[in-house]
């Protein structure tokens, strides 16, 4: 593109980015995802313990490696205990897979800018880009090892990418753990047999890709980890490879979940959720394989590296019934390349206008969070009535939002004489709705639907 032909698709870049960055402060976190992992980072940067996130005071939280917790706490270390804090360094991982993608598709002759901007426009793209949530993390991770390897793979005189690919393995692997290797296997061999057929790639693989030094380099970034976490709390290592890379995938609902409840889907719903949640860019790509099969190449060696990084994570989660939404989030890069490939001379169809509706999409629902659904899904609303020197305490419940804004003051009771004696008599206590007729002594000062925040007095 020209320069003047370019500005219009940077102008939609940046504010696609700005939008999103601004968000970040304009609504709470919600439970349970976002506060859980917000709070977990705040109690990281209070304990000083960078080594175990913790699920609560003394609990370790053992179900994902702690580079997502290390990267809000970062956040909080720089900016403050707050919102934009712990999703800030997520908008910036997205910012760098968007710079990483946009220089990948330069070398590789594909339509940078349409590249990005279908990626960083995609639904679940985008509400992750600032989301507190291990999947921007592990995307950064993937997308780096991808684009190592491939680039690796072309250029016969270096291995330097080879290695910036295994680096990106190893921020996968503390992202998410060894489910970073499967997705980028599922990715890689296939490629490779559809490719080059079933004998010709191994022996091409050991000349052009540096496996053993590279292989020693990943585990000398991620390895440590693994082993002082195990040796701080013994029993990590069979929870996390058995429990949640083998049982919580083969057993729907699975029972060992130590820190909520395993989700029963039915099997393939992760395709469902790539359809709906890849959008608005996935309604093209029967119409991108379609153009690319037409095409005076077809479907060539790089149509297909860009498919089967699409595919790898739907293949992954098919005959998983515990799958979330976010698990699609390695796909978008892929199929953000695959789009533009099949447009190679010109735009894919309405691109700008499309774009564009995004953040506009996304500040009509932060409008749409703050004035109603917010406070049930978050206790930032409801502890805001409080005078900030009455303690607070919980009835038998406690959610990761009022740890998270109470800054971890706010106890839980189960009886009434677990009250610390408070210095001016009173203090406030949240009950469930269904529990409030138990606590008629005390006097309301809010309510939701779900919870009523009273003040009592001893």
């Amino acid at each position: 593109m020209s320069r003047s032909q370019l500005r219009p698709y940077m102008a939609i870049l940046l504010t696609l980015f700005l939008v999103r960055l601004i968000s970040l402060a304009l609504y709470p976190l919600m439970d349970t995802t976002e506060a859980r992992y917000g709070e977990m980072a705040r109690i990281m940067v209070e304990t000083g313990n960078w080594l175990t996130p913790m699920f609560d005071y003394n609990v370790p939280f053992w179900g994902k490696p702690p580079l997502h917790t290390w990267m809000s706490a970062m956040g909080i270390e720089i900016f403050g205990v707050s919102e934009f804090a712990v999703r800030f360094p997520h908008w910036l991982a997205a910012v760098l897979i968007a710079a990483m993608i946009f220089r990948f598709a330069e070398k590789i002759k594909v339509q940078p800018m349409s590249a990005v901007i279908i990626m960083v426009s995609t639904g679940v793209f985008y509400v992750s880009a600032g989301a507190v949530m291990t999947d921007m993390a592990l995307t950064l991770g993937m997308t780096l090892a991808m684009v190592g390897f491939y680039l690796c793979w072309q250029d016969r005189t270096s291995h330097i990418y080879g290695y910036v690919g295994f680096v990106g393995l190893a921020i996968g692997l503390l992202a998410k753990g060894p489910v970073a290797l499967v997705l980028m296997a599922l990715s890689i061999f296939p490629w490779l047999i559809w490719s080059y057929g079933l004998s010709k790639p191994w022996k091409m693989m050991w000349q052009r890709i540096p496996i053993f030094s590279g292989s020693l380099l990943m585990l000398a970034i991620a390895l440590p980890w693994y082993v002082l976490a195990e040796h701080s709390t013994p029993g990590f290592v069979n929870y996390f490879i058995v429990g949640e890379h083998w049982l919580r995938f083969v057993e729907s609902g699975w029972q060992g979940d130590l820190y909520g409840t395993a989700h029963d889907e039915p099997r393939g719903t992760i395709w469902m959720y790539f359809a709906i949640n890849a959008m608005p860019w996935s309604i093209l790509i029967p119409l991108a394989l379609w153009r690319i099969h037409k095409s005076r190449t077809g479907l060539d060696a790089q149509a297909k590296f860009f498919l089967c990084w699409m595919l790898s994570p739907l293949l992954l989660f098919t005959f998983a019934g515990n799958v979330l939404p976010a698990y699609v989030l390695p796909s978008v890069p892929g199929m953000a390349l695959l789009i533009a490939y099949a447009w190679q001379t010109s735009s894919p169809p309405k691109l700008k206008p499309v774009a564009l509706s995004i953040p506009i999409l996304l500040l009509v629902t932060v409008v749409i969070i703050n004035l109603g659904p917010v406070k049930e899904k978050s206790d930032k609303w409801l502890l805001g009535q409080r005078a900030q020197n009455i303690p607070t305490y919980y009835w038998r419940d406690i959610d990761f939002s009022s740890r998270f804004y109470s800054r971890g003051k706010a106890q839980v009771i189960s009886e009434m004489s677990d009250v610390l004696p408070p210095d001016n008599g009173a203090f406030y206590l949240v009950v469930s709705i269904d529990d409030l007729d138990d606590f008629y002594q005390c006097s309301s000062v809010e309510k939701t639907n779900s919870k009523a925040l009273l003040i009592c007095a001893t």
